[in-house]
């Protein structure tokens, strides 16, 4: 089992890249609405931990195996600003207020949501 935080409860907070064996797969996150858009197994992983908007690509070998493991490889970098900011010793708004939209810590803190699988 493995915890995954989620931003708005619908997508990732940042792009994630994962590895297994010759799998490989590239996850970014995506605005609302896109759904998503990851072939076969990764779509059934991303779709039992509840992720609404993601864009998936696999590269590398095509077994089904190596993407399911590349997807949690993956998905186990994946942190929140809230895990960051306690890594830092700072507020999540100090985290977020530094993202290149200009943002200025529109997220509550507890705005992350976790997804298990």
């Amino acid at each position: 089992m493995i915890k995954i935080a989620l931003r708005e409860g619908r997508t990732l907070h940042h792009d994630a890249f994962g590895h297994f064996g010759a799998g490989r797969v590239i996850l970014r996150a995506a605005p609302a609405g896109t759904g998503i858009i990851a072939g076969g197994p990764m779509r059934a992983v991303l779709e039992t931990l509840g992720v609404h908007d993601v864009v998936g690509k696999s590269t590398g070998s095509s077994n089904p195996y190596n993407m399911v493991r590349a997807t949690f490889d993956a998905l186990k970098h994946q942190s929140s600003p809230r895990q960051i900011a306690s890594k830092r010793g700072k507020k999540v708004a100090d985290i977020v207020g530094r993202r290149s939209d200009g943002a200025q810590g529109e997220a509550a803190p507890d705005a992350a949501e976790t997804a298990e699988a």
